[in-house]
């Protein structure tokens, strides 16, 4: 079991009190509605842009981006270079003058704006309930991580860190949310940087890292160059430890659900909705992009290290056994349900490689597939490093950057769920027209509920198996048809209302059709897919969500189309300020050519293409 300092104890409980302090100082700004969901648009871009990227820092990233470094290598990076960064530029660019122009206070409610009563409600109770689930298995492997790393009671943990995210929340709002964010984003660069040094420093730089990783990939039958290179081997699926090919990533992830994501997800958009005016909203994604662009080399890059430094160094450090609760329910979320043998115990043998196998939670032995190879748990990878590597204090600031991904990320939940249920469910169906303090109160009872489901979602994470690669297929199944009717709807101005409805409704059923008729290689029928017969199958998980996206957007697309020539348009006096070319281009208000949106996108995708280059 990892022991801590009081050094360490100290960087935490400073933590949680700032946090706290935060919330309690912005109490006296918050006197509307407005002020408590949208910030009262005032707060300034570079703000706004840091708590973009920071509500998207998990544990789904920061914990899961580091899993997938060292299962895949430096081909994670497509999630940022490829499945990022372009979709941020073109939010900013295209999308945000109609979100910030409309004076939609959500996402639901541009959709209502633009299509109708239903198609808002459709997309409002599916987000509502993906974001309290979402936040819910944030927490429960926060709180498993803990258990298993420094023996925390897996109750007190949850329980502490929702209580803490409630009361910033509930005193401040978004506002609180928003300058906290930033805080744990700077909280988590200094966190992990440090870790990265210290792992390239132990394995020889780059170079070294690269030679080490070599052996790697030939063991598990692919080139040298398979994990440090990130395009040169997307020719075939086979060809590369992600198993999809080009084509597969570039129209799964890079258009179809990074843009279903960025552009759709209320989450990260209500960050820049807040801002301080429209120019400050179209430069938020654009001021988010330019760390997540470095983000690879601070959350994939402890991952890849993993796999490779020297494990006789590691610190006296074990990970509890498997508790009655973890072996109820493996393979959940993070490092939610599993456990590692004791790295530095006498007799075990050493080896290249800190990343612990996955036991069998029956026998207590190291699990071991077909070709009867030890299975890492790579979700542990991240954690491993810290623990490996940072003494105390530094351990302390370590620990609290990863608890500080876990709670913006929750935040980001809390504060859209709480928007979405007050705005576009209960006002619209349930209390119409009562005082804006009525509103106001009801945000903060939906704060509290929301964190209290999303507690509750904690314990019911805890029954299932496989609940987060079901979660992740459900964002696939609503985000994909999502941002094909948003794309439509924004310009086009002949998708009607039934067009976009009905579209929305077939694509969620062609990715069940898809999904259903389709298996991952060596996985079994059931919640991986093959439920109505398997007709073709995957050489990843990976290869068939994409591909299942895919079938979302484009039967979405056609069908939206189809069913909007066979209906009647809505005139189009009623479209401007909600389709491209009925709206009037927004102009700039600063006088510095690097502040405006054009200028500084190109710089973006400039320096995206550049990464790619680098490490193709």
């Amino acid at each position: 079991m990892t022991t801590l300092h009081w050094i360490d104890y100290a960087i935490m409980v400073l933590y949680f009190a700032f946090v706290l302090g935060i919330g309690a100082m912005l109490r006296r700004y918050v006197h509307t509605s407005e002020d408590f969901f949208l910030s009262g648009r005032s707060i300034p871009a570079w703000v706004t842009g840091l708590a973009f990227i920071s509500a998207n820092l998990g544990a789904q990233e920061v914990i899961g981006m580091g899993a997938s470094g060292a299962k895949y290598g430096i081909a994670t990076s497509h999630f940022y270079w490829v499945g990022a960064i372009p979709a941020m530029v073109f939010v900013g660019l295209f999308m945000m003058p109609f979100y910030y122009g409309s004076r939609a206070r959500s996402v639901p409610e541009y959709l209502k704006l633009r299509f109708d009563e239903k198609t808002r409600g459709v997309n409002a109770v599916s987000f509502a309930v993906m974001t309290v689930f979402s936040s819910g298995i944030s927490l429960y492997a926060m709180g498993k991580l803990l258990n298993l790393l420094l023996g925390w009671s897996f109750d007190a943990s949850i329980l502490v860190a929702g209580g803490i995210v409630l009361g910033y929340i509930f005193l401040g709002g978004l506002t609180s949310a928003i300058y906290n964010e930033v805080l744990q984003f700077f909280l988590i660069v200094f966190g992990f940087a440090p870790l990265v040094f210290l792992g390239l420093r132990d394995v020889g730089g780059w170079a070294g890292l690269s030679a080490r990783l070599a052996g790697v990939a030939t063991d598990n039958g692919f080139a040298a160059g398979a994990y440090t290179r990130s395009w040169a081997f997307m020719g075939h699926a086979s060809a590369n430890p992600v198993g999809v090919e080009w084509f597969g990533l570039v129209m799964g992830l890079g258009f179809v659900l990074s843009f279903g994501y960025w552009c759709t997800d209320f989450l990260v958009v209500q960050r820049a909705m807040a801002a301080n005016s429209m120019t400050a909203a179209r430069r938020t994604p654009l001021i988010a992009a330019l760390p997540k662009m470095l983000f690879p080399f601070l959350v994939i890059l402890p991952g890849m290290l993993a796999l490779v430094v020297s494990s006789t160094a590691v610190r006296s450090t074990s990970v509890a056994a498997p508790t009655p609760a973890a072996a109820a329910a493996p393979a959940v979320a993070s490092a939610a349900a599993t456990a590692t043998v004791a790295l530095s115990d006498p007799g075990v043998e050493p080896r290249e490689g800190i990343v612990p196998p996955k036991l069998d939670p029956r026998t207590g032995e190291p699990l071991r597939d077909a070709r009867g190879r030890v299975v890492l748990d790579y979700d542990l990878a991240t954690p491993m490093m810290l623990v490996h590597f940072f003494p105390a204090g530094l351990l302390g600031l370590g620990l609290t950057a990863l608890l500080a991904s876990f709670m913006s990320g929750m935040a980001g939940n809390v504060t859209a769920f709480n928007t979405v249920w007050t705005y576009d469910l209960y006002q619209s169906y349930i209390r119409r027209g009562a005082p804006d303090s009525h509103y106001l109160a009801m945000g903060r009872f939906a704060t509290v509920f929301g964190v209290a489901v999303s507690i509750a979602a904690a314990y019911v994470a805890a029954s299932f198996n496989n609940i987060m690669d079901f979660l992740q297929l459900v964002f696939a199944f609503v985000n994909a048809p999502l941002f094909a009717t948003f794309a439509l709807g924004m310009f086009w101005p002949r998708a009607t209302g039934h067009g976009a409805f009905t579209g929305l409704v077939s694509g969620i059923l062609a990715a069940a059709v898809h999904h259903g008729i389709s298996l991952p290689a060596g996985a079994h029928v059931g919640v991986k897919g093959g439920y109505l017969g398997v007709v073709t199958t995957y050489p990843s998980e990976l290869a068939q969500t994409f591909w299942t996206a895919i079938a979302a957007w484009v039967t979405c697309f056609v069908v939206t189309i189809v069913v909007s020539l066979l209906t009647r348009p809505r005139p189009a006096e009623q479209l401007h300020g909600l389709v491209y070319g009925l709206t009037p281009q927004p102009t700039d208000d600063v006088k510095r050519w690097y502040e405006r949106p054009g200028p500084l996108a190109l710089i973006v995708l400039t320096l995206t293409v550049a990464l790619n280059l680098i490490f193709f």
